[in-house]
């Protein structure tokens, strides 16, 4: 009897465990910043159509702050509804692709180099280095301002 009750308390144990990571993953995955999914000049011509700037996160796939920022920052809840309604978000490899001419273009040095960027394709302002989620909020409200 004893061991039915143990058995079935570390069974219940587990899968309540595994629920939690699964909910965790799935809250992750669904939700934070949204990332435009096209090309350069798609994510300019709906920044002047929609009178908003363009967050660009300029990364490389090998850069660790970038991958921090990614898990952190970017599915920060509160970052996510702010960046979503306020910019067209976009996240680009700066080494490959449409990366590679638009790095040159912005004399990027370093990774990750976040950019606000008008529908011209002007740079509004920029910031280099990983940064926390109340850095970026607070950053992405002044940025705002000055457009």
């Amino acid at each position: 009897m004893k061991k039915t009750i143990l058995l079935s308390t570390i069974l219940l144990s587990g899968i309540l465990l595994l629920s939690a990571f699964a909910n965790k993953k799935s809250f992750t995955k669904n939700e934070g910043i949204k990332f435009h999914e096209g090309t350069w000049q798609q994510a300019l011509t709906k920044a002047k159509e929609e009178k908003k700037l363009i967050f660009l996160d300029a990364n490389a796939s090998w850069c660790g702050p970038c991958k921090k920022m990614e898990r952190r920052t970017f599915t920060d809840p509160v970052v996510a509804t702010f960046y979503n309604n306020n910019f067209i978000n976009v996240k680009m490899d700066m080494e490959k692709g449409e990366g590679i001419a638009l790095s040159k273009k912005l004399q990027l040095r370093a990774y990750p180099t976040l950019y606000w960027i008008n529908g011209n394709g002007e740079v509004v302002d920029q910031q280099t280095g990983y940064m926390n989620a109340a850095n970026l909020l607070g950053y992405g409200k002044i940025v705002q301002k000055m457009n």
